[in-house]
Formats: C-alpha cells, structure tokens, sequence
C-alpha cells in the first residue's frame, strides 16, 4: 500500500466502519406511498404488491429512495447506483454502459434483471448490457444479492444477482375518480458538457394505471484531471484531441416506455412497451465505437393473491439491432490507398473506389432476438413458513456479420457468429423455514438446462489465408466440428439468520453455482489478429478467440454476515468475510496463430491474441460498512457513514492474478439532514493495483484520494441537486477501466510513431460541478 493511503485507509476502518444495509428485502408501508404534490393520498399501490413484499434472509443490499436521487444527478449510467455499495464496484465502459462486478466477478457472471426479464449483451464487445437498457431516472429500486443468492434470484451466474425494479404501478385511491400525477427533470455536469432531461407522466384509476416515461443524455468527451498522453491525432485529417480528453467517451441515448396495469381485488395485470435508441456511444478502451443501437420490448405479466399463496407470471419479448465502427476519434480510412499501416501524422486518406486498396471504416452489425417466460409459486406453509416453486424458459438468437468495406475486408461477409442459439430452461424449489423469533432458514435447489449452437463461419475472403489471416483455415476448423452443446447445471444454496439479540445478527451460509459459457466465449472463431480484436468485451486492448470445448463454471462460495447495531439503528457495523472457489474458471492463454497453439513464451508489455480456456480460481475478501449518527443539533443532524472491500484472487493452476479486481478502496462521507436538505462531503480512497492478470498484460495503476461535495434540497414539489465530483481535479487511473485505445489506428496493434501503444490505462474524469431539478405534479 502506498504510504500516502495508508493515513486514509485507516482512518476509514477506524472512523466509519460501515453503512449497514438490513438483511431483509423491503417491507412496503402503504402509508409511505406515493401522495399528490399538496400532500393528499391521492394513490396507491394495489394489495397484491404491498403484500407480495418477499422477506429474504440473503444480504441483500439496496439502492433506493433518496440515495437513488441523489446519484442519478451525478450519472447517466445506471450502473454507477451500485457504486458505493460496499463489494460493488463498476468496469468503465460507456459513458451509459458500465459493467458492475460483484467482488470480482463481472458481465455475464452476474444474473441481472429488469422488471423479472434477463438481459444479456448482444455485441462481441459487450456494448449494451443489461443496465444501459433504463434511464436512471426511471429506477425506483436495485436489489444486490452478493455472494450467495436464493436458488429463485440467481441461476446461470455465480457471482450474485442483480434486480432492477422501475416504479410500481399506483392507482387512484377510492373515491378519487382519474388522477394524474409525474415529474419533469433535467441536469447539467461541467466535465463533458453532460446534459439530458426526463418526464414521467401518470393517468390512473382505482383500476387502471398508464404511465410513460421518456429520457434523454447526451455528452462529449471527458478530461482527464492532467495530461496522460503524448499525441493529439486521432487517425483522422484535422482532426486531434487535447492531451487531457479521453478519446471516444461521448455518448447520446434516448429511452422512452409505456407500461399499464389492472388491478382488481386480489390480481393485477401488466403490460409494458419500451424503446431504445444510442445513436453514438464512443469506447476508450475498445477498438470500435457503437454507431447505433435500436432495442424493441414488450412484457406482460400477472400477480394474484390466492388463499393458498401468490403466483407470478411474467413474459418478455426483445428484438435487438446494434452497430459498430469507428466513431469519430479513431482512424476511419484504411488501406495502401490511404497511406497504408503509419499514414503521415497518424492519419489516414480518404480514397475511393472502396477495394482491395481501399477501406472505408469496418461496420460490425450484430441482431439478436430474446423471448422468456416465467412462473413463480410462492406457497404459505405453517406459521410463517413459505415454499416456492419455479420455472422459468428463455430463448436467445443472434447473428452476427461484418459487411465487407475493402482492403483485407474484402470482397465477402465476415461471419463472426451465425445462427448462434442459447436457450435455458429452468426449475427450482426454495424453502424459507422460521424455527422460531430468533432463528430462520432459505434452503434451495435449482435445475437448469443450456443448449448452445451455431452455424458455419466465414470469412471476408473464404478462399485465402493471405497476410496472416488464417481464414480459410480456421472457417474449415470450425465449420468441421461439432458446434452444439448442451449442459445440465445445479445450483443449490443454503442460508441461516440467528437473531441473537436485539443489536446483533448473525448470518451465513453456503452456495453452489454453475455458469455455462456465452456466445461470445464460444463462437468467435478466427485467430487474425485484426478480427480477434474485435471480440474482446473486456476492454483489455487484446484480441480473443473462443473455445467450442469449454465447460461451464462451478463456484462454492462461503460466507458469513456480522450485523451489530443499535437497537434504534443510530449505528451499525456490518462486516461480511467471504471465500470463493471456482473449478473450470474460463480463463484465457496467450495463443500462437501461425501454429494454431499456445504461445511457447508469454509476451510481455504489450496487446497480445488469447484464447478461451478453462482453469481455476479462487477469490476471498470482505466487505465492512457502518455508519453512525453523531447528534442532532440546531441546525440538522449529523452523522458518519462509509465501507471498506477487500479482494484477493488468484488462478489456482498458474499462479497469476485474476483480471479486474478491484484493489483495497473504501470510502467516507460526512453527512448532514436538515429541513428538506440533504448534504454529504465524501472522501474516496483506492489503493495501488500491481497484483495484476500477467497473462492478459493488464496495466497497474496508481492509488488515489478524491473529494465530493453534494448538496440536495427539496421542497414539497422541486428537488434541486448540485455537487462536485473530484474536488481538487485530481489525475488517477481506473483500476477497472482497462486499456486506453480510445483514438488512433485501433483496427490494429500500429508501430510507433502511430498510436495507440500498451500502457496507458483509461483516467478517470477530473472535476465534474454538476446540477440537476426535478419538478413533480
């Protein structure tokens, strides 16, 4: 640990401990629901939703109510809610499409839903994941489930759930007639040039409910706190960025749904459209840029309170069409005609005719089309116990092509993944056993089938391996060899709760999980390096090649749960120890091209061609949080809060270190509440990241303190919101953001003078001043 942090460190493992987030699920008091802006109960929430609130002895973690608000004036990436949950950090991406890692484990190892749908990304680079799919004005709540997670909340992950919850349907209270009610919101940041709106719009009945809502984000590229870099070009003529911007990191997206609801007695039914469209999404840590992504989705589903129990049924339809190229900080011109690999300055010609000497960009475009259907039983045993039972199916088609555009792109379609299947079916049973007031049980098991498979590949020139591009060679491989698969995974979990007084819980248990591979784990086919740098949804800078003979993933976790308190909460400590053992971990091994194999000797210091593989790993950590209210005064109340997460992996079978592991970080706010505002000084520490993934080169980085300031007051129908992130401008490298590659001649690894080169890391944004209103009505 640098010296420097050490001070920090400590003074948050002393001073805060940690934010204590309570073990159960939310338990709705319909009072507390929402009131028309003169303060009247105007609306309500249906029964069955006020009851269907599931008690869960998992600990789970929340974001929600006035902690939501106050990060959504800060962000446009959903993801980032999660960001001061303690074990929780975020892999940069996007400016809307942050991937969340849940002590370490990460993208696809993680289930995450939407309102009960899954979400995967349909993109070779991993470019739209689950939660760049809803605005962060339109989360009402997201649930955590680290570690261990109920058989009915996971399946086909094993680092922990994600639930993402929009706002509940409300309906005029009886007597009211037709109600309307909503919000309008906008915001600015400073850093960037960030700024989008949000409305929110409501019509209800004491039996029907119509709401839509509507955001949109837009933003340039950000600057870093100083310059990290030693070149201005971009790859394009006249074109050049200042030494402290990062390249390829503006975004613009645009969301916009229309759910309904029915509600009589007992049961509820729902409907809900939505529509999305990113038409530029720049990456500073992948080669390409997204040019356009159009997602299509419909959902239905059907709640009912029974004498027996509730049911819940839901079905989900999404249709997806996304694009790639290189966005407008990154080479676009390539070929002899363009002035070849090192064009003067960096930049490349136009041409034309596009050809054999001439490229215009390199589009990937990728379709996909998911369907799912679930069923939940929640069935009343004696006393308080509960049984559920559950089935759920998910259908998921993708293809994925590159046109051609010239040079080596030339003259045919590049298949990366044709006809590609994943479908999962799926049963479990959980059982939650109250033995008495102090101690509760969640046992559960859980079934799930995946069956994978593809079409034939090919290449842009099927006939030649020319310049070492292997794709005659590689095409026959794969087209020869059996392509489908299927794998019957079982999970189980097992988790007590001891009350053992009224300041002390004790919880733990233990969790068996299984992942089958993705698509882009398995498909991706081709060993020329130009193409393999086109499937890495990392952001490491290095090109991949899937692996037909991959087995799923299967991780034991342990863990244990210590929640001292309060009796009136005025502090809590929570300090959660957890150790992770993962068998056929996928891994990657450095790959040798020319001769189809493992590389002989491991390059170093530079972007290198992977392979897919599995192996072992091991994770172990803990997270803390705490906070304490440190007393009432004239002028409000103040108090402490923050948390501290520790990771430590390792690949069992070579001794390296797992990639993207969040090093020793923690945080520490001092907080302030006082008729209507709401404030916070937050000091941010990381610590220096060198236990590093030799295999895939992955950069270290330096550690680091940031200071941010937030301030919020709200009124009975305004909220207004203004802050600082990165008080002092302070220059850091993100542990997690991966490699820079945002400008330059990304189609390839250049030689100097061109760029860009191994060994920058993607900073992190300087000083961000923001603002945000909100006005309902």
């Amino acid at each position: 640990m640098s010296p420097k942090l050490r001070p920090l460190v400590a003074a948050m493992l002393v001073a805060n401990m940690s934010a204590a987030f309570p073990f159960c699920v939310y338990a709705n008091d319909p009072t507390s629901e929402p009131a028309t802006p003169d303060g009247g109960d105007a609306v309500v929430l249906p029964k069955v939703i006020v009851e269907y609130d599931r008690a869960s002895i998992a600990p789970a973690r929340r974001v929600e109510g006035d902690t939501t608000q106050a990060a959504q004036a800060a962000t446009s990436d959903a993801a980032t809610l999660l960001d001061r949950l303690p074990g929780v950090s975020i892999n940069a991406a996007g400016g809307v499409s942050g991937l969340p890692s849940i002590r370490g484990l990460a993208d696809d190892r993680l289930r995450i839903r939407v309102d009960g749908a899954d979400i995967v990304a349909s993109c070779p680079n991993h470019m739209n994941p689950a939660l760049s799919y809803v605005a962060p004005s339109d989360i009402a709540r997201i649930t955590v489930y680290p570690g261990i997670t109920p058989v009915s909340q996971g399946g086909d992950s094993i680092g922990g759930s994600i639930v993402v919850e929009r706002t509940p349907p409300t309906f005029a209270a009886p007597g009211e007639g037709v109600v309307l009610f909503g919000e309008i919101g906008a915001y600015y940041r400073s850093n960037g040039d960030a700024h989008g709106a949000n409305v929110a719009a409501t019509v209800a009945t004491e039996r029907f409910h119509l709401r839509y809502t509507g955001s949109t984000a837009r933003a340039d590229d950000y600057r870093a706190g100083e310059d990290f870099k030693t070149y201005d070009f971009t790859g394009r003529a006249g074109h050049t960025l200042d030494r402290d911007e990062v390249g390829s990191s503006a975004y613009v997206a645009h969301n916009q749904r229309l759910g309904m609801a029915y509600t009589t007695g007992d049961h509820l039914f729902e409907a809900a459209f939505g529509w999305q469209q990113i038409p530029e999404q720049g990456f500073p840590n992948q080669r390409m840029d997204l040019t356009d992504n159009r997602q299509r989705t419909a959902s239905l589903r059907y709640l009912g309170q029974f004498a027996w129990g509730r049911l819940d049924a839901r079905a989900y339809r999404e249709e997806l069409e996304h694009e790639m190229d290189f966005g407008p900080d990154k080479r676009y011109w390539y070929g002899m005609a363009s002035g070849g690999a090192n064009p003067p300055n960096g930049a490349g010609a136009a041409c034309s005719p596009i050809g054999p000497n001439c490229a215009a960009g390199m589009p990937m475009d990728t379709e996909s089309d998911t369907a799912s259907l679930s069923l939940e039983a929640e069935i009343a045993l004696a006393g308080d116990d509960l049984l559920r039972v559950g089935a759920e199916h998910r259908r998921y088609r993708l293809d994925d092509w590159w046109p051609p555009s010239g040079a080596m792109m030339w003259p045919g379609t590049f298949w990366n993944i044709r006809d590609g299947q994943r479908d999962r079916s799926a049963a479990y049973v959980e059982w939650e056993r109250h033995f008495d007031a102090r101690w509760m049980a969640e046992l559960g098991v859980r079934y799930e089938r995946v069956a994978m498979d593809a079409g034939d590949a090919r290449g842009y020139n099927p006939t030649s391996n020319m310049m070492g591009s292997y794709q005659m060679r590689d095409a026959a491989l794969f087209n020869a060899a059996d392509r489908s698969r299927s794998d019957g995974n079982w999970d189980a979990s097992a988790m007590f709760r001891f009350a053992r007084d009224e300041r002390t819980d004790i919880a733990f248990g233990i969790a068996r999980k299984t992942r089958s591979p993705g698509v882009y784990e398995v498909y991706p086919w081709s060993t020329w390096q130009m193409a393999a740098l086109m499937n890495n949804f990392v952001g490491d800078g290095n090109a991949y090649v899937g692996n037909l003979n991959l087995r799923p993933e299967r991780a034991v976790t342990l863990s244990a749960t210590f929640d001292w308190h309060a009796p009136d909460r005025r502090w809590e400590v929570v300090f959660t120890p957890y150790y992770t053992r993962i068998a056929d971990y996928i891994g990657a091994v450095q790959w040798d091209a020319a001769t189809n194999a493992p590389s002989a000797a491991q390059a170093r210091n530079r972007f290198v061609l992977l392979k897919y593989a599995n192996q072992s790993a091991r994770l172990e950590g803990f997270d803390l949080s705490g906070k304490l209210r440190l007393g009432e005064t004239g002028v409000g109340t103040f108090g402490v809060e923050g948390d501290v997460s520790w990771a430590n992996g390792e690949n069992a079978d070579t001794g390296d270190g797992l990639y993207h592991l969040m090093p020793l970080n923690g945080r520490i706010a001092l907080t302030h509440r006082a008729q209507g505002w709401d404030n916070a000084l937050e000091v941010v520490g990381v610590d220096d990241k060198n236990d590093v993934s030799r295999v895939r080169n992955e950069i270290e980085t330096a550690g680091y303190g940031l200071v941010n300031l937030r301030f919020a007051r709200e009124w009975s129908r305004v909220r207004v919101d203004v802050g600082v992130e990165n008080l002092f401008d302070r220059f850091y490298s993100l542990p997690t953001g991966g490699a820079y590659v945002g400008q330059g001649t990304t189609m390839t690894n250049p030689a100097l003078p061109n760029y860009p080169q191994w060994g920058t890391a993607v900073p992190g944004p300087g000083r961000s001043i923001y603002a945000a209103i909100k006005t309902t009505f």
